[in-house]
């Protein structure tokens, strides 16, 4: 007699495949329609979330998405690959470049901090021409890691669609986001205190006698920048009584992230008379210094320059450079450990942990111009 199949998970030789078209789209014949409701029955639920389970869309409880993965185990059907079991091994770090020394920084940060809990991380850096945040995304989520680390990513952007992080967390994979916030995601979000950071910069600056201060910084569509304008906004009004409109248009200048975008800002600040300028990135500040350099001036005799970020080896420049130093070790540890209660099911409030940020003083600061000469 032969033997009956005992009940539970079939066998890897037994399951059976799903038609899909991406990762699950049932097409209209009697045969999916049959198994959709196979499984819903199977799960307790309405076909409809069967079909919202499968195609990772958001909008479904964990215990009811749960009950129908297991009901596609019990019946024998594989999984979609985008929701089989993660791996316990794998964690994917994505940040937007290399380039700049700071996300080097912290992703060895992260990378030591999840080697020391026993994951292997996976850094996938965006290139231009290259891959996409969300093309970055699948090929981790395809090779099922345990959880994702975003830096800088379209979370940051208030332009970006947050549609595809809710996506992300349908699918079952755990992640936090590191630089940028968004009421409109329900994760973790590390931060450093961009509006704080402002008033330690324009403090020290305003000490030292400057009443011309600029500020060089990123596109305005993104959060620190935006976060970066309220702080100092607040302290120049605070510390020298300047209206916000004499501010905003006159003393602040958008620019790129980049040696030469801070060059370009700078530029534009010191036309309109600044003789201080504080810049959102070192790289930026670095530009700053090359400007201020081209017109024959002399940082800090005739011109101080604030950085921000503290980057490997900044210290060591032609002038050391003063800066806002990012809590980059607190900030990535707390991203692993955030990022493995979420993994472990003790999930951390899905809300923002700000760190403060500290005023490094070097050489690239000093009393303004007309101060030196004053009794």
């Amino acid at each position: 007699m032969p033997k009956q199949p005992t009940a539970g998970r079939p066998t890897a030789r037994t399951r059976r495949r799903i038609g899909v078209q991406g990762d699950f789209r049932p097409v209209q014949s009697n045969a999916v329609t049959t198994r959709l409701a196979d499984i819903a029955a199977q799960a307790g639920v309405s076909e409809a979330t069967v079909s919202r389970v499968l195609n990772g869309k958001p909008g479904v409880a964990a215990t009811t998405r749960q009950s129908v993965l297991a009901a596609l185990d019990v019946l024998g059907y594989e999984r979609p690959v985008r929701l089989r079991q993660r791996s316990a091994g794998l964690v994917g770090l994505i940040t937007p470049e290399l380039e700049n020394p700071i996300f080097p920084a912290l992703a060895q940060v992260i990378g030591q901090a999840l080697t020391r809990q026993g994951y292997t991380p996976v850094l996938a850096t965006q290139t231009p021409g290259g891959s996409t945040e969300d093309e970055l995304t699948e090929m981790l989520v395809d090779r099922g890691v345990a959880g994702i680390i975003y830096v800088s990513g379209l979370h940051a952007d208030t332009t970006a669609d947050m549609q595809r992080y809710e996506q992300l967390r349908a699918q079952g994979v755990p992640f936090v986001l590191v630089d940028g916030f968004s009421p409109k995601v329900q994760a973790p979000f590390i931060s450093p205190d961009d509006r704080a950071a402002m008033t330690l910069a324009v403090t020290h600056l305003s000490s030292l006698g400057h009443t011309r201060i600029g500020l060089a910084l990123g596109p305005k569509r993104f959060v620190p920048v935006q976060r970066k304008i309220e702080g100092f906004l607040r302290a120049m009004q605070d510390q020298l009584g300047l209206p916000a409109e004499t501010i905003e248009s006159e003393l602040i200048q958008h620019s790129l992230y980049t040696l030469e975008g801070g060059q370009a800002a700078a530029t534009a600040l010191m036309d309109r008379g600044c003789t201080a300028i504080v810049c959102a990135s070192d790289m930026m500040a670095l530009g700053a210094i090359r400007a201020a350099r081209q017109r024959g001036l002399d940082v800090p005799k005739d011109i101080s320059v604030v950085g921000f970020d503290d980057s490997p080896l900044i210290a060591f420049t032609d002038p050391p450079l003063t800066t806002i130093r990012k809590p980059v070790p607190a900030m990535g540890q707390a991203a692993v450990r955030t990022l493995l209660e979420e993994i472990g099911g003790t999930p951390a409030p899905h809300s923002e942990f700000v760190f403060m940020p500290e005023l490094v003083v070097r050489g690239s600061t000093a009393s303004a111009p007309g101060d030196r000469n004053r009794p």
